[in-house]
């Protein structure tokens, strides 16, 4: 990824925004509803890509439909300062996080983990912890989502989440 800053105007957020509720609309489409051809479309999203502003184009798929039925987000304590660099070599041993992220607080990291039922979250939990510095974690279990359509409802790790079709 790049790391200057693209410059923005109002039809690049619109072609993000577009892009970003589904990823399969046409450079057509996506001209049409802007007031563009649809190769102005497509020369925006090049230079878009090229920037590093897009990143890549996914797929979504419900965690469900995969056997992900249970999911919690478990805080992560750490003995002394465990580096970044540590956490991210352990949590991608785990192919049951779909996200990982260093954090302010108490915790010196979070994780979201999606497991098929109680007993695999259960051994998951307990292979993260067998890591020598992980002093102690903490889980919270999620009940439901109140933003169904949110990112957070649908992991990017075995893909998931409804697309919205927005136009």
């Amino acid at each position: 990824m790049h790391s200057r800053q693209a410059p923005f105007d109002e039809l690049d957020r619109k072609i993000l925004t577009a892009l970003m509720a589904n990823a399969r609309t046409s450079f057509a489409e996506i001209g049409a509803a802007i007031g563009l051809s649809a190769t102005a479309v497509k020369r925006r999203v090049d230079r878009l890509r090229e920037a590093g502003v897009i990143t890549g184009f996914t797929a979504t798929v419900k965690p469900s439909a995969l056997g992900w039925r249970t999911e919690a987000y478990v805080e992560v304590y750490c003995e002394g300062a465990a580096p970044p660099r540590r956490l991210a070599e352990v949590v991608r041993n785990h192919p049951e996080i779909t996200a990982a992220m260093t954090v302010t607080g108490g915790a010196d990291a979070l994780l979201h983990v999606r497991a098929r039922d109680v007993e695999h979250f259960e051994e998951v939990l307990e292979r993260i912890r067998t890591e020598p510095f992980i002093r102690k974690t903490i889980s919270v279990m999620v009940l439901s989502h109140l933003l169904p359509e949110s990112p957070e409802a649908g992991a990017s790790h075995p893909a998931p989440g409804d697309a919205a079709d927005v136009r």
